[in-house]
């Protein structure tokens, strides 16, 4: 299967989830050239499958992909009249999550608008970005990582720190572990510098093959290794796409947010308990908005931006 045909079939799912309900018209409604197809007289047109296409970054697509996403609205319209003969459009819960997706929709239609002129980043912009970042571009790596996660409590965390404080290698550690039966699993991965999260490259960027850094939180300790990286850098030409969406990207998200503070602030807002600590969980988050993203959640906006020049 060709990799475009492949992003199509991992995207197309959720993309028709999203156009149910939308442009269902009869033939009387539609140009004929407008017309893909037809489901007992109700119109599948033209827009439908070229919307499908352009949201799964599809461009000029051959014709037996289009054919493709043309099969699948026609099942989905299919199921959708079945659906509706059935009175299944008239079920609570589906009422409820009709309503929640239409919430979805308007909002970020008006997010959307609000970010709409929001100016492209100039390339004075793009090139201090790429100056100050020069782990994810002149300094780029791909790195071979080794990661342990170790399960620690009150009782045991004294003791790995001090484990780890002696200095002990990898593999003495896993065996030490063991024999202390303290949960710990590894992990081998490679990975692009813009693969890792931001706060983490730039403490991988300046250690050499070899050496290693801790994570902490309260209930697990990370090592993660280096065990070896390659040097892969980008030019800023090379780097420019990337960089430009994500900082154009940041700048909607900023107008989205102080629009959104705005709306806050004129806003009545009433807390019913047990939510009324909801009231200060907001104010110390700073009321922080992002769209609506498509791909997954655990990727930021330059992670998914430089995806494109591995």
């Amino acid at each position: 299967m060709r990799p475009q045909t492949m992003k199509l079939s991992v995207l197309l799912a959720a993309l028709l989830f999203a156009l149910a309900g939308c442009n269902e018209k009869t033939g009387a409604d539609v140009s004929s050239s407008q017309v893909a197809a037809k489901v007992n007289g109700e119109v599948v047109n033209t827009q439908d499958v070229e919307t499908v296409l352009t949201k799964a970054g599809v461009n000029n697509p051959a014709q037996d992909i289009a054919n493709q996403v043309l099969s699948a609205l026609l099942e989905q319209r299919l199921f959708q009249q079945q659906a509706k003969k059935e009175g299944l459009d008239k079920d609570a819960n589906v009422q409820e999550a009709l309503q929640a997706a239409q919430r979805q929709v308007l909002a970020k239609a008006y997010s959307d608008k609000v970010t709409a002129n929001a100016a492209k980043p100039s390339d004075s912009e793009i090139a201090e970005y790429y100056d100050k970042h020069p782990e994810l571009f002149s300094e780029r790596r791909i790195y071979r990582l080794q990661e342990i996660m170790i399960q620690v409590g009150p009782d045991t965390v004294g003791a790995v720190k001090a484990r780890l404080g002696n200095g002990a290698n990898l593999n003495d550690l896993v065996q030490w572990l063991k024999s202390q039966n303290i949960p710990a699993r590894g992990v081998q991965s490679v990975k692009s510098a813009e693969q890792l999260p931001l706060e983490l490259v730039a403490k991988l960027h300046p250690l050499k093959d070899g050496q290693a850094i801790t994570l902490e939180n309260p209930k697990q300790i990370t090592i993660l290794a280096i065990t070896g990286s390659q040097s892969q850098p980008l030019t800023r030409e090379q780097a420019k796409p990337a960089i430009e969406r994500f900082l154009l990207t940041m700048r909607k998200r900023e107008m989205a947010k102080a629009e959104l503070d705005k709306l806050r602030a004129a806003a009545k807002i009433e807390y019913v308990a047990p939510y009324a600590e909801a009231k200060a969980a907001a104010k110390d988050a700073g009321h922080a908005v992002s769209a609506p993203k498509e791909e997954p959640a655990e990727q930021g906006p330059l992670e998914k931006a430089l995806s494109g020049l591995k």
